[in-house]
């Protein structure tokens, strides 16, 4: 079997308006922290190259790419980038599975990337190495409320003012028991609890409705994004060192249902 590898249907020049809109929300987020030193836009884009690079058309429909990957740092980026956790993480792979749906590329098992830090690097330089693993997709079901997540561990999930709901919100604007949030395995649905002050999704009023990946629900003056995460199964997780911020994901399988 013939495989071509390298660079897909890939312009040469300025990012376009979807990546640049991309790459401004990750460094958005954490412009205040990194100050010097490697910029989460740098980030993206060394991940983007990566993508384009090892892209390799298996078949006329099928372009495969890299789902694992090793970010090096020099020690320095590696503090500041670590001192964010799960969410820098997080919005790196948000950025892979955008890239990769626009670009049609394809992967063999869940996403993992990995943050490792490497003496011989100097600040400001970053390594990304990459390779295709096989796995299976664990399907994660979040909230993202005021820049904190929120996993969907139960089936029915209530959001409000109060005590007793199972999320709470510092919102004078939203009713003590607001929203439920119910999780089947694969399908969700927002239920407003006869609120005062009532609910929208994704900019229209809500009584009951299904809620797609990426929703924007709103109650009072806080926002909520439904977002399902696919982790990558126990199966194709490697062994990382303690220190590394490791987060796994794969966009194979829920949006083509």
């Amino acid at each position: 079997m013939h495989i071509v590898v390298g660079q897909i249907g890939r312009p040469v020049g300025i990012l376009d308006n979807f990546e640049k809109g991309l790459e401004r929300a990750v460094n958005g987020a954490f412009a205040k922290t990194f100050r010097s030193g490697l910029q989460p836009v740098e980030l993206t884009s060394a991940l983007r190259r990566e993508l384009d690079t090892k892209a390799a058309v298996v078949t006329r429909d099928r372009i495969l790419a890299p789902n694992d990957f090793t970010l090096l740092l020099a020690p320095g980026d590696y503090k500041r980038m670590r001192a964010m956790g799960p969410a820098l993480t997080d919005e790196l792979t948000d950025f892979v599975q955008q890239h990769a749906r626009k670009q049609n590329y394809q992967f063999a098992g869940g996403i993992q990337i990995t943050m490792q830090p490497d003496d011989s690097l100097s600040t400001g330089i970053l390594h990304v190495e990459s390779h295709n693993v096989k796995g299976d997709v664990a399907w994660v079901p979040v909230l993202d409320i005021a820049g904190k997540r929120y996993p969907l561990t139960k089936g029915r999930t209530v959001v409000g003012r109060g005590r007793e709901a199972d999320i709470t919100v510092d919102d004078s604007g939203t009713s003590r028991k607001h929203i439920e949030i119910a999780w089947d395995g694969s399908h969700a649905q927002v239920r407003d609890l006869g609120s005062t002050n009532g609910s929208q999704l994704n900019g229209q009023p809500v009584k009951k409705a299904v809620l797609e990946p990426d929703s924007v629900i709103t109650i009072g003056r806080t926002r909520i994004v439904f977002r399902v995460l696919p982790q990558a199964s126990a199966r194709q997780q490697r062994a990382a060192e303690p220190d590394d911020v490791t987060r796994r994901h794969d966009i194979d399988g829920f949006w083509q249902r």
